[in-house]
C-alpha cells in the first residue's frame, strides 16, 4: 500500500491547535493518556481472547515497555494489545466522534480552560496531548491475528494531515513513537518516566516495564524493571489504602486530573460477592446530557475487565459515578445480551445504587456546603431518578435542594425542612417554575402567598414541572403549582360574595375576549397586580412549554384561565363601569388591554401589538 495523505476532520485541527498552545500546564499528563490507551488495547485483546486464544500468537505476556532513547530525542509507548487496521487507526486518529465536540472547542477557546487537563478525559482526546512534547508522532500497529506485513504506519506534525502507509510489523500491538521537542528531553530520561508512572499510573494492571542500565561489578548490566505496582486497589481493605492512593486511581479510571468529591469502596459478600471501588467527580462532564455519554462503571470479572463502561450496574441518573466493579460470580465470557438479563447484575445494581444515595444522604446531612457543589453539577443528572425509578422516587425527592421565598438568595432548603415549616392549616407543598430567582420573585402569582407568609419553592430547571408532577406528592403533601389552576387562600363565605358581586363582570370579560381564553374567574393568588393568565392542572407547565418551542418542537396549542383580581382598583372600576352601562366600549377595550397585559408578564408578546399600541393610546387619551 503506498502513503496515502488525509487531511484531519477540521474539529481535529482546531483541538490539536488549541491543545498545544493553550490547554495543559501539567504537559507530564500526557504520559498517562498514552499508558491508559496501551492498558485499554490489552483489555480488549484479553476479553477477544477468551473466545479466540489464536489471536494471542502465543504470547500471553501482556505488558507496556517505554523505550526512551536521549541521543534520538524519541520516547516510544509500546502494547501487546489488540492493535488497530488501517481503518481503524484512521478512525481513531483521525477523528473526534463526540457530539459535544463543539462545546468543547468554545470551553478551549476560553482563557479559563489553561490549566484545566480534567478537560481532555471528558472527551476522549488523551491521544492528542501527545503533541504537547512532540513536533512529530508516527505510530506503528498491526491487528491481533493478522498476518505481519499488513502492519500501519501513522504520522503527523500537527499541520493539519498525517500520512497513513501500510508496513511490516512483527508483532501485534501498538507502538506510538513520540518525536520529542526540543525542550522536552526530560521525556526521554529513566529518572523522569519512573515518576511520572509511579505519579499517574501506578495502578494499571498490566506491567508497565522499561530497560534499566545499572553497574554491577564494573560492567553494564540492562534489565527489564517494572514501574508500576499492578496492585488491584479495589480487591484491597480500605484501611489498607491511603486517600492519595484513592484518588490516584480515580485520575486513571476518569482521565479527570481533579480529585473525586466521594470515594466509596465497599465489598459485598454472601449469595452474590463483588468489590466494588466508584467515585462521584467534582465536576460534570460537559457532554454528560448527551445521549452517547457512556455511563457505567468498569466491569471485571475475577480482574479481567470485561467492559470499560457497564451501563447495567448503575441507573441512569446516576451515570456521573465513575470506578471499578469485579464479581467473582458472573461467567468471564458474559455478552450484554446476559447482563441485560442477570439476576446477578440486578442484585449488584441494587447494591450499588443504595450505597450512592446513602452517600448522597450522609453528605446532605453532614457536609451541606459539599453537597451544595455536588447538586449544582448533578442535580439535574439526580432529578431523573424520581421520573423513571418509582420504587425510590421519594428517597430521591429527599435529596434535592433548592431555594424558596423563606431563603436568602444562595441559601438552599430541601422538602423535609419546607414540611417542618409549614403553617398548621397548610396542606400542599408550593411551588413555582422559571428562569431562576431574580425572575420568580417578581412574579405576580406570589403576591398573595406572600402576604400570607406562606413559603413557595424556586424550581429553575426546565425539567423541574415534569419531575415533581410525577412525584406528585411528598410524605403525604401534595404538590401545587402556582401557576396553574385555582389557589383557595380565603374563606369560603368571603369567595362567595366576590363571586357573586362580580358575576356579571367576568361573563362579560369572557364574551370580550371570546376564544382567547377558556374560563375568566376571580383570583386567590393576587394582591398587587390586577390579573393573570393560569394554566389547567393538567396542562403543560410555562418554562417547559417554551423550552419545547426552542427546541422546535409543537406545542399543541391550549386556552389559559384569565384570573382578575377582585381587590385591584382597576377591576372595581371595570365593574362600576359595567353596572352603569354593560354595553361600554371602555368595558372591551381594557379587558383586551388586561388580556395583553397578562401575556406580556408571562414573558409572551400580544398577537397584534399594533391594535395594542392603538388600544393603550385610545384608553390614555380618554382619561384626560
Amino acid at each position: 500500500m503506498s502513503q496515502e495523505r488525509m487531511q484531519f476532520k477540521t474539529e481535529v485541527n482546531k483541538l490539536l491547535e488549541l491543545m498545544i498552545h493553550s490547554l495543559y500546564s501539567h504537559k507530564e499528563i500526557f504520559l498517562r493518556e498514552l499508558i491508559s490507551n496501551a492498558s485499554d488495547a490489552i483489555d480488549k485483546l484479553r476479553f477477544e481472547a477468551l473466545t479466540n486464544d489464536a489471536l494471542l500468537e502465543g504470547d500471553a505476556n501482556y505488558r507496556i515497555k517505554l523505550i526512551p532513547d536521549e541521543t534520538g530525542m524519541t520516547l516510544t509507548i509500546s502494547d501487546n494489545g489488540i492493535g488497530m487496521t488501517k481503518d481503524e487507526a484512521v478512525k481513531a486518529l483521525g477523528t473526534i466522534a463526540h457530539s459535544g465536540t463543539k462545546e468543547f472547542m468554545q470551553l478551549l477557546e476560553n482563557k479559563e480552560a489553561k490549566g484545566n487537563p480534567e478537560l481532555i478525559g471528558q472527551f476522549g482526546v488523551g491521544f492528542y496531548s501527545a503533541f504537547m512534547v512532540a513536533d512529530k508522532v508516527t505510530v506503528y500497529s498491526r491487528k491481533a491475528g493478522e498476518d505481519k506485513s499488513i502492519g500501519i504506519k501513522w504520522e503527523s506534525t500537527a499541520d493539519g494531515s498525517f500520512t497513513v502507509e501500510q508496513c511490516d510489523k512483527a508483532t501485534r500491538g501498538t507502538d506510538v513513537v513520540l518525536h520529542l521537542k526540543a525542550d522536552e528531553k526530560d521525556y526521554a530520561t529513566e529518572w523522569e518516566l519512573k515518576d511520572v508512572v509511579k505519579k499517574y499510573s501506578d495502578y494499571i494492571s498490566y506491567p508497565v516495564v522499561m530497560d534499566v542500565t545499572r553497574k554491577q561489578e564494573d560492567k553494564d548490566v540492562t534489565e527489564e524493571e517494572t514501574l508500576n505496582s499492578m496492585k488491584a486497589i479495589w480487591l484491597k481493605d480500605k484501611a489498607d489504602v491511603t486517600e492519595d492512593e484513592y484518588n490516584q486511581f480515580y485520575r486513571h479510571v476518569s482521565h479527570d486530573f481533579t480529585d473525586p468529591s466521594v470515594t466509596i469502596h465497599f465489598k459485598a459478600e454472601g449469595t452474590t460477592e463483588f468489590s466494588a471501588l466508584l467515585y462521584i467527580p467534582q465536576k460534570a462532564p460537559m457532554n454528560i446530557l448527551y445521549s452517547d455519554y457512556k455511563s457505567g462503571p468498569a466491569l471485571y470479572v475475577r480482574r479481567v475487565q470485561i467492559m470499560d463502561h457497564c451501563a447495567d450496574l448503575v441507573p441512569q441518573y446516576l451515570r456521573f459515578v465513575k470506578g471499578v466493579v469485579d464479581s467473582s460470580d458472573l461467567p468471564l465470557n458474559v455478552s450484554r445480551e446476559i447482563l441485560q438479563n442477570n439476576k446477578m447484575v440486578e442484585i449488584i445494581r441494587k447494591n450499588i445504587t443504595k450505597k450512592i444515595l446513602d452517600n448522597l444522604t450522609q453528605m446532605k446531612s453532614g457536609e451541606p456546603a459539599k453537597y451544595e457543589e455536588f447538586f449544582k453539577e448533578f442535580g439535574r443528572v439526580l432529578k431523573e431518578g424520581i421520573h423513571f425509578e418509582f420504587t425510590k422516587k421519594e428517597e430521591i425527592a429527599s435529596l434535592l435542594i433548592m431555594e424558596s421565598t423563606a431563603t436568602e438568595k444562595g441559601k438552599y432548603t430541601c422538602l423535609d425542612d419546607y414540611i417542618a415549616r409549614m403553617k398548621t392549616e397548610q396542606n400542599e407543598i408550593y411551588y413555582i417554575t422559571g428562569k431562576n430567582r431574580t425572575e420568580l420573585e417578581s412574579s405576580p402569582y406570589l403576591e398573595a402567598l406572600k402576604e400570607k407568609e406562606l413559603e413557595v419553592l424556586f424550581m429553575t430547571d426546565e425539567v423541574d414541572d415534569i419531575i415533581i408532577s410525577g412525584l406528585m406528592k411528598y410524605k403525604d403533601k401534595q404538590f401545587k403549582s402556582i401557576l396553574k389552576g385555582d389557589i383557595n387562600l380565603e374563606n369560603a363565605e368571603e369567595k362567595k360574595e366576590q363571586k357573586e358581586h362580580f358575576a356579571k363582570l367576568t361573563e362579560k370579560v369572557k364574551a370580550v375576549l371570546k376564544d382567547q381564553v377558556s374560563e375568566v374567574r376571580l383570583s386567590s393568588r393576587l394582591k398587587n397586580s390586577p390579573c393573570v393568565l393560569v394554566s389547567g392542572d393538567s396542562d403543560i407547565d410555562p418554562s417547559l412549554e417554551a423550552m419545547l418551542k426552542q427546541m422546535g418542537q409543537a406545542v399543541p396549542a391550549r386556552q389559559k384561565i384569565l384570573e382578575l383580581n377582585p381587590g385591584h382598583k382597576l377591576v372595581e372600576m371595570l365593574n362600576a363601569e359595567f353596572e352603569k352601562n354593560a354595553d361600554s366600549e371602555k368595558i372591551s377595550d381594557i379587558s383586551e388591554l388586561l388580556y395583553n397585559q397578562a401575556l406580556i408578564l408571562e414573558g409572551n408578546m400580544p398577537a397584534d401589538t399594533a391594535r395594542f399600541a392603538g388600544l393603550m393610546t385610545k384608553v390614555m387619551t380618554e382619561s384626560f
